[in-house]
C-alpha cells in the first residue's frame, strides 16, 4: 500500500480491528482507552490498525477508517487466503511510526524490522513497541484474560476440580463482581464489556474494570484476574457463596449489556 506520510510504500504484515467489540486488549481496558494510547479520537464505527514496514524496513502502524476493509482482510487471511489489504489514502487517519503488538514476522527483501527516528511521523511521540512482559499490570492482566478465552477447555477443566471455593473470600474477587454488576445498571465505556459467539449457543465475556478482568462463558464458568495478584487466577464460585453475586444470573445480565462483532 501507499505510505500517504511519507510518499513509499508500506509492506503490509498484518491488520487487527480496532472496535467497541474488537480491539487488541493489549491497548487498554476499553476502547476509548485504546484509542487513546494511538492518538485518535473514540468515534464512529472505529478504525483498523494496518502494521506493516517501509521500504528501509522501519515499522509502522496506519489507522485506516476503513473498518470492513481491514475485516476482510482478516477474514481472508483467517482462511489461508491471499488477500491484497490496499487502503485507500483517503481512509488512513494516521500513520504511526513502530508497531503496538509483537510480530514475529517481517517483509523480505528488505532490511531488518526496525524503529524509524522519533518524530518522523510528525507526532513527535515516541515509537509504539509492545510492553515489557518481565512485570505484572494491567497489560499483563488483560493479556492473561485472553488466554484463558484461547484455552477455555483447559480452564473449565480446572474449574470443575475446585469449583472456586478458596477464592470466594478474596476481597478484590468480590470487588471486581460489584463493579461488573454495576456495568449492568450504569453503562460502562464502549469496549469494557464485550460479548462473542463461542459455540452451541453459549457467548464468551470479556469484562475489564480498573484492576480487574473477567472471563467467562455464558452457562459455565468465569475467572478473575486482579492487578494486585500477579498471574493468580481467582475462580468465580457459581452460587452466589459470601455475599458475591449469583453468577448465572450476572453473567447473562453482562451478556445483555455487551458489545457485540458485527
Amino acid at each position: 500500500m501507499s505510505d500517504d506520510e511519507g510518499g513509499g510504500s508500506l509492506y503490509v504484515l498484518t491488520a487487527v480491528l480496532l472496535t467497541p467489540a474488537q480491539f487488541p486488549s493489549i491497548l487498554g481496558d476499553d476502547f476509548p482507552e485504546a484509542c487513546a494510547l494511538l492518538g485518535v479520537a473514540p468515534g464512529g464505527e472505529g478504525y483498523g490498525l494496518v502494521l506493516g514496514q517501509d521500504e528501509e524496513g522501519a515499522r509502522w502502524t496506519v489507522v485506516v477508517d476503513d473498518v470492513s476493509l481491514v475485516a476482510t482482510a482478516i477474514a481472508s487471511w483467517d482462511c489461508g487466503m491471499e488477500y491484497d489489504l490496499s487502503p485507500d489514502e483517503r481512509s488512513i487517519v494516521v500513520s504511526l511510526a513502530g508497531w503496538p503488538l509483537e510480530l514475529s514476522v517481517a517483509a523480505s527483501g528488505i532490511p531488518d524490522p526496525h524503529d524509524p527516528e522519533q518524530g518522523a511521523d510528525g507526532t513527535g511521540r515516541v515509537p509504539l513497541a509492545p510492553p515489557s512482559a518481565e512485570a505484572w499490570g494491567p497489560v499483563q492482566r488483560r493479556m492473561g484474560a485472553d488466554q484463558i478465552a484461547r484455552e477455555w477447555a483447559d480452564w473449565r477443566e480446572r474449574e470443575a476440580t475446585d469449583g472456586g471455593a478458596a477464592a470466594a473470600a478474596h476481597p478484590g474477587l468480590a470487588r471486581a463482581l460489584e463493579e461488573a454488576s454495576a456495568y449492568t445498571k450504569t453503562p460502562p465505556p464502549p469496549g469494557r464489556v464485550r460479548s462473542s459467539f463461542a459455540g452451541e449457543g453459549a457467548r464468551t465475556l470479556r469484562v475489564d474494570g480498573p484492576g480487574w478482568s473477567l472471563v467467562a462463558r455464558t452457562g459455565e464458568a468465569a475467572f478473575v484476574l486482579l492487578d494486585e495478584e500477579p498471574s493468580e487466577v481467582l475462580t468465580v464460585p457459581h452460587d452466589g457463596e459470601a455475599d458475591l453475586p449469583d453468577l448465572p444470573d450476572l453473567l447473562t445480565a453482562l451478556d445483555r449489556i455487551a458489545v457485540r462483532p458485527s
